[in-house]
């Protein structure tokens, strides 16, 4: 078998009777996530299909500014998502505008290397190779920057007697927050570290998969995944950085004092 067996929409019905086993188990054990169970099921059917027809006409096109400007929903629905998952988000536009900077920022880099080095892809914009590769960076990036952000906010909000204490005392702002912010860092860090040491060993990625269904060497499958795996680490480390460090300017002024005032109320 050199490929894979292109599956038809009853095969999909037939794998999709476990979710609607999970679905009949939650209703008997009242765990009560029989919806959300049946809603984020429908909701990922109906977006990858429709990302499926999107991207065969992109592909087929191959334009740079059609691509580019796919590239920048995706980063603007993944920064709406970092915002979302804060139990407490900044006041204005730092709330939105923190995680889409530092999603692009990171990403871009990343991608931008990747795609002029390593992939060489040509033209260097091929939506084939860009957007894929692209989305699996920015929903690991997203994960830790939202991690990220939210350790900084709650153990902010939680020790400001502490770390007012400290400027008082005279410490920067960073200073008084070091403690903080490394906490922060390394809960954002946390789940592209346990990814790592899980691959190949507990798990074997969606991209190095999908190649050797398709008829790849598995040898060059890992090559790639490896690279994948660096190229996400990379983005998620530069975007949980740079969040969590605009986080801490915004949460403080100049003058080093802490300012939960630019918090909004906690989301239930």
């Amino acid at each position: 078998m050199t490929g894979y067996h292109p599956l038809e929409y009853s095969d999909l019905a037939w794998a999709s009777s476990f979710l609607v086993l999970n679905a009949v188990l939650s209703v008997l054990l009242r765990l009560g996530i029989t919806r959300s169970l049946v809603i984020s099921a429908s909701r990922m059917t109906v977006q990858l299909l429709l990302v499926g027809v999107a991207l065969k006409w992109i592909f087929s096109i191959g334009s740079l500014w059609l691509t580019l400007g796919v590239a920048l929903v995706m980063v603007l629905l993944a920064a709406r998502e970092v915002w979302a998952r804060q139990s407490r988000r900044l006041s204005g536009p730092w709330g939105y505008g923190l995680g889409a900077t530092n999603i692009l920022f990171a990403g871009g880099i990343v991608m931008a290397v990747a795609l002029t080095t390593q992939i060489q892809a040509d033209p260097w914009y091929a939506p084939r190779f860009l957007l894929p590769m692209f989305g699996m960076i920015l929903g690991n990036a997203m994960t830790g920057i939202s991690l990220g952000l939210d350790t900084l906010v709650e153990s902010t909000v939680r020790d400001a007697r502490a770390v007012e204490a400290r400027l008082l005392l005279g410490h920067t702002r960073w200073e008084a927050m070091r403690t903080l912010s490394r906490r922060a860092i390394r809960s954002g860090f946390m789940p592209i570290i346990n990814s790592m040491a899980a691959t190949g060993i507990v798990s074997l990625p969606g991209m190095m998969t999908g190649q050797i269904l398709a008829g790849a060497d598995p040898s060059e499958a890992v090559k790639y995944q490896v690279l994948i795996m660096f190229l996400i680490g990379g983005a998620t480390g530069l975007g949980v950085l740079g969040a969590v460090m605009g986080g801490v300017w915004r949460l403080t002024d100049d003058r080093d004092r802490l300012r939960l005032d630019r918090l909004n109320a906690k989301v239930s």
